[in-house]
């Protein structure tokens, strides 16, 4: 098996993102679940372009023939679901924040404990 240039530098970049994410993971920067995905997304890459061939599996499960557009139909489904995701807990955030300064408003203002 020869290997292309393109076999020889995905993985390695791969290896640099997936390395990269689990240092932030213990910086307290990123959660485990954050790296696990980071780690699963850059590990298909890495997968993918040592092992062409292996994408196939994709075009059997999705029913298209083609592998590029198999492959361009999964990920676009991928990417749905982190921006889902990312919306979600954007409105999480959205929530705790508006929580966090009613309370500190009532508090400035001294009916936190008429509220209660």
């Amino acid at each position: 098996m020869i290997l292309t240039p393109y076999q020889i530098i995905a993985p390695l970049i791969a290896l640099v993102a997936i390395i990269y994410a689990w240092n932030l993971v213990m910086r307290h920067r990123k959660t485990l679940w954050e790296a696990a995905l980071w780690t699963i997304f850059w590990g298909a890459i890495a997968y993918i372009a040592i092992e062409p061939n292996s994408i196939d599996y994709i075009t059997i499960a999705t029913g298209i023939h083609d592998r590029e557009n198999a492959v361009l139909v999964t990920f676009l489904g991928i990417l749905f679901f982190i921006v889902f995701y990312l919306v979600m807990r954007l409105e999480s955030l959205e929530q705790r924040q508006t929580r966090l300064i009613r309370k500190m408003a009532l508090k400035e203002t001294g009916l936190e404990d008429q509220r209660e």
